[in-house]
């Protein structure tokens, strides 16, 4: 039996500066072939190449990942600041009408990071820039140097820095077998306005929402505001999530 094939989003480019290109995590892609059993298929992130109908025929599952750009602004109703750049406003040409169709066809969609708040704007919600800066709220964003560079060690970087409150008997908690994980957080923007469409599964420490899902799909529609690409391999929570979104893929090839 064939296995079934995930796609994955892609992401702008430069290469040194010059170059287009698209690109993804290659943790994505291990994510997918060693915990999923599926075959993942990088898709262009741009409404020239990638034509959503033929790719919906071709795929099993639609994979969105986190990025270094925003969502932009435009989408709902702000106006967009060079603080906040860089953007990429040809993956969400794709991304957002991408999540719709998916939820329409009953087709797997797993977003994260930048792809759950993509599933949010899809959903007619908002997205805040700069999370931090809200009264309340800690610093998502990945650990840095005191000079500002990146801290050089991936382990701190993607550590477990918070703890996420599941809501009870949701369909995270009832996946994961508990109602408190903890999690990694390498994120500036986040969730403002709650698309109406969309339900909180999960909250964070000082208020941020973490995990979402759509209301009226039918199959596997769940958003996590953590890196769970980063280690499902030995990651008990996020195993199980990349594992459920294998099942329902598999299932969908199956004609389940």
């Amino acid at each position: 039996m064939s296995r079934p094939v995930i796609g994955v989003i892609g992401n702008t480019y430069n290469v040194e500066n010059r170059f287009s290109a698209q690109l993804v995590g290659e943790q994505n892609l291990r994510a997918i072939a060693e915990v999923t059993g599926a075959l993942p298929l990088m898709f262009a992130g741009n409404p020239d190449i990638t034509d959503i109908s033929a790719l919906l025929d071709t795929v099993d599952g639609i994979l969105l990942t986190g990025a270094r750009a925003n969502v932009h602004p435009s989408h709902f109703n702000t106006e967009p600041h060079a603080r906040h750049e860089p953007y990429d406003q040809n993956r969400d040409a794709v991304a957002l009408p991408l999540i719709n169709a998916c939820v329409a066809a009953g087709i797997p969609v797993f977003g994260i990071c930048r792809g759950f708040q993509e599933m949010n704007v899809a959903a007619g919600g908002s997205l805040h820039p700069e999370i931090r800066e809200l009264p309340g709220r800690m610093n998502h964003r990945m650990p840095r140097l005191e000079n500002g560079e990146i801290h050089p060690d991936m382990t701190v970087v993607f550590a477990d820095r918070h703890d996420v409150q599941l809501i009870p008997d949701g369909v995270f908690a009832r996946l994961l077998g508990r109602e408190t994980i903890r999690v990694n957080s390498l994120h500036g923007q986040g969730i403002d306005e709650l698309g109406n469409r969309i339900i909180v599964e999960g909250v964070a420490e000082d208020g941020t929402i973490e995990a979402i899902r759509f209301k009226e799909a039918e199959g596997f529609a769940l958003g996590v505001q953590w890196h769970a690409e980063y280690d499902p391999q030995i990651n008990p929570i996020n195993r199980a999530l990349f594992e459920a979104f294998g099942k329902a893929v598999r299932a969908r090839k199956n004609g389940g």
